[in-house]
């Protein structure tokens, strides 16, 4: 009797251990489901991070920028506006806070917007050929030409930061590549376009904003780096002309 007294004592604490075991897992599973979602998921990400009451050194530009009451004071509007501003362009923290990389983007985009349908007014791109990938280095800006005809764009880029800058110059494309690995970086290229040397348009997975550049290629977001795949052809005419800010 004793013997199987015990028996089912042993079984009773196994089943515990067992059950103890279960609810950890439970407990853990239900803990990492929100993080996992909330971190995989940049819109969930941008819409759990709070918005900042304090104004930032350049509040009073980010206002004029976007067109809201010019004060120099951050009320809660004021904040969802930078905020948005600041997601939509890849910025972190996303947090409303007009601070020097926020104002940095928004004194690039301002001459992208002016650019409008227009961007070879000053007639910096030749058009006396076929069609040509336009660049230029000043404005972070890329367009495609049939001549006189804007055909695509124009839409923002990225290209080489100090000391790695994008080489100007007419050039030509002469090889593509629409799943490219780059052998020196280790880093994925999709749509890549190659121009001159190493240098070539393909996307990329962050932001075409973000500081200090590439290594000297053309950065495009994704659908823009496509549509290029899909207008251009070896032999295409690009020509990049310029300066990037800060090279």
């Amino acid at each position: 009797m004793r013997r199987i007294l015990n028996l089912r004592m042993r079984r009773s604490g196994a089943g515990a251990g067992v059950r103890r075991r279960t609810g950890a897992a439970l407990a853990l599973t239900a803990l990492t489901v929100p993080l996992t979602v909330a971190f995989g998921s940049p819109a969930s990400a941008a819409a759990a991070s709070p918005c900042t009451a304090f104004r930032g050194p350049y509040q009073k530009q980010a206002e004029r920028f976007l067109g809201l009451r010019v004060d120099g004071r951050q009320s809660a509007s004021d904040c969802r506006a930078i905020r948005a501003f600041q997601t939509s362009h890849g910025i972190t923290p996303n947090i409303g806070y007009a601070g020097p990389i926020t104002w940095g983007v928004m004194k690039l985009v301002a001459p992208q917007r002016a650019a409008g349908h227009h961007p070879n007014q000053a007639r910096k791109c030749p058009t006396n050929r076929g069609r040509i990938a336009c660049v230029d280095l000043t404005r972070q800006l890329s367009w495609i030409q049939d001549g006189s005809k804007l055909v695509f764009g124009p839409v923002p880029v990225r290209t080489g930061r100090d000391g790695f800058e994008t080489r100007t110059g007419a050039k030509k494309i002469y090889w593509r590549h629409l799943h490219h690995m780059s052998t020196l970086y280790h880093v994925a290229m999709p749509y890549s376009q190659f121009f001159d040397g190493g240098q070539a348009f393909h996307s990329i997975s962050g932001s075409v904003w973000s500081a200090p550049g590439s290594h000297g290629c053309v950065n495009m977001r994704s659908n823009d780096a496509r549509k290029y795949w899909a207008l251009l052809r070896n032999g295409d005419d690009v020509h990049v002309y310029g300066r990037k800010p800060g090279t």
